[in-house]
């Protein structure tokens, strides 16, 4: 469905990349794994890296450390044909770092080293403006709201984006364990909520926001704001649903064997984000948005289908063979 890279306007992915250890061993806690991989992560990186992956432009913008680790986060993001000019280094933190358990259903809990990392500490003087400025999606999710000066910097990315003419699109992504409380987790998730017209969450970050046990219409709508275009709602193995100002709907999943759901809901992202970014009349044809949330969830599901997030992200040939086959 997404086109060539010399076809496509510029999706731009703000926010945090980072090394992840999984272990070699599922369902065992992390004192009990018997070693680890490296495998590099960050959802906006790892949205930014799926968009590539299926043909679309991305760029990102972040900062990382002046350490081993950042420099080959930063050749990783070369090597999967994302522009690295939003990238800024710095000299006094290092790239962060998060040791993943697997729980033996492919789930994940987090243990996270930053204190502070260099992710926190992207400064608005230090933006490449000219660069936000040139996208037609702009992406975040929530992490970079946590602390200053990166929640400085990340909502004057939004608003220069913005005034640029940019889709803004936010998907929170919930972690718990970074936030120094529940309630000021949802505070500051929802004290930019109103300026997102593209929005996805899962069924527990929408339980976490609105304080329901419901995964219902009245519930995901209780979440609807004037600016939306469409709020999605992923719903792991169940498949997701989405809500826009004319009609809603749910599309069904695909089934596949599930070794490790990182990265599953990026690569959900960056198929949608690729098949809007050039024509978003798709928001408004149910017909059509249902085919691109097919295909979003076929890159979803392929992601699960290994361990780690970026070497699992699909190309436009293996999301095709899975659509074939269903």
């Amino acid at each position: 469905m997404a086109a060539s890279n010399g076809e496509k306007s510029l999706i731009v992915s703000f926010g945090e990349m980072l090394i992840d250890f999984v272990p070699t061993v599922s369902g065992v806690s992390l004192a009990e794994a018997p070693g680890f991989i490296k495998a590099p992560g960050g959802a906006p990186a790892n949205v930014a890296i799926a968009v590539s992956r299926l043909g679309g432009r991305a760029a990102f913008v972040g900062k990382l450390g002046d350490d081993e680790f950042g420099h080959m986060l930063a050749g990783i993001l070369k090597q999967n044909g994302v522009s690295a000019e939003g990238i800024n280094f710095d000299t006094g933190a290092r790239t962060a770092l998060a040791f993943v358990t697997l729980r033996s259903d492919g789930e994940r809990e987090f243990m996270f080293y930053r204190n502070p990392s260099a992710d926190m500490l992207l400064r608005p003087d230090e933006l490449n403006l000219d660069l936000i400025k040139s996208a037609k999606v702009f992406h975040y999710g929530s992490i970079s709201l946590i602390v200053e000066p990166c929640r400085s910097a990340h909502l004057k990315a939004m608003e220069v984006a913005k005034e640029a003419g940019a889709l803004l699109s936010y998907d929170p992504n919930l972690r718990l364990p970074l936030w120094p409380s529940k309630e000021e987790a949802k505070k500051q998730i929802l004290s930019i909520w109103d300026k997102a017209e593209v929005i996805k969450v899962s069924d527990e970050e929408l339980m976490f926001l609105t304080g329901s046990d419901n995964v219902d219409d009245e519930t995901a709508l209780s979440l609807w704001h004037d600016n939306l275009k469409l709020l999605l709602v992923t719903l792991g193995e169940k498949g997701c649903k989405y809500y826009t100002k004319s009609f809603r709907g749910s599309v069904d999943p695909f089934h596949v064997n599930t070794v490790d759901t990182t990265g599953a809901g990026d690569s959900f992202v960056g198929a949608l984000l690729c098949n809007i970014v050039d024509d978003r009349s798709v928001l408004e044809e149910e017909a059509r948005l249902r085919e691109v949330l097919r295909f979003a969830n076929a890159c979803g599901a392929i992601t699960t289908t290994k361990k780690g997030a970026i070497p699992a992200l699909p190309t436009v040939s293996e999301v095709q063979t899975l659509l074939n086959g269903n």
